[in-house]
């Protein structure tokens, strides 16, 4: 077992490993931005999942996985890649990532992530900027993506209106929540999740532009 980890700790094959994956990437940039390699290569589920239950993964060759990995992949990068959700990452993001992912600083508590708390403060802080939000009287935190936001910001919502405790004594008053019909599927499960059943998420119509019909709130609010 020491042996063992010894050769998944080595700093070496570390290096070695890294520098053949980032040579890889950077290939991978460079084929998509010419258009030598398609958008995905497509299977079907059955076929994907059966591909990875037979891999054999050489720990002594990881670049093979790696490759394999970028292959089956969708290519989110490529001109013609038409977007669905995520955005095409930085290459200078990727790597801060790498860096957070070997450090892997928690941040439950400062004393686990010091800078990553430091440095989300000075980003929560920039973007009430740029909204025009005084600092003073604003914060947040950044979460892992969309869904976790919306499930975030609600339960504040709750926090900041509901008249019992519910972290004490549980949810007890009845709550819904009023969305444009045409809502992130993510509002009907944050409100699912929070326990305000079916009944919790209220959807108003939306017009010929899609917009709420905020003229019938007063409506769908009784």
């Amino acid at each position: 077992m020491n042996k063992a980890l010894k050769e998944a700790y080595n700093p070496e094959h570390f290096r070695k490993s890294g520098h053949e994956l980032i040579d890889l990437i950077t290939n991978y940039l460079n084929d998509v931005a010419q258009k030598k390699i398609p958008t995905n290569n497509w299977m079907e589920p059955n076929q994907q999942l059966e591909f990875w239950e037979n891999y054999d993964f050489d720990t002594k060759n990881p670049l093979s996985f790696f490759k394999e990995v970028i292959d089956k992949s969708i290519h989110i990068h490529h001109p013609k890649y038409i977007g669905h959700q995520v955005a095409p990452t930085a290459p200078l993001s990727a790597l801060t990532t790498l860096l957070s992912a070997i450090l892997n600083n928690g941040m439950a508590v400062y004393e686990m992530g010091a800078v990553s708390t430091a440095i989300e403060k000075i980003v929560v802080d920039e973007i009430l900027q740029q909204i025009g939000y005084p600092s003073d009287e604003g914060d947040g935190f950044i979460t892992s993506g969309g869904t976790l936001a919306t499930l975030t910001a609600l339960l504040a919502a709750r926090k900041a209106i509901a008249p019992s405790d519910v972290w004490e004594d549980g949810h007890q008053e009845k709550l819904g929540v009023l969305v444009s019909e045409q809502a992130h599927y993510c509002v009907d499960k944050a409100a699912r999740v929070m326990g305000l059943g079916s009944e919790g998420v209220i959807t108003v119509p939306v017009g010929d532009n899609y917009t709420m019909k905020t003229e019938l709130l007063n409506e769908y609010f009784q």
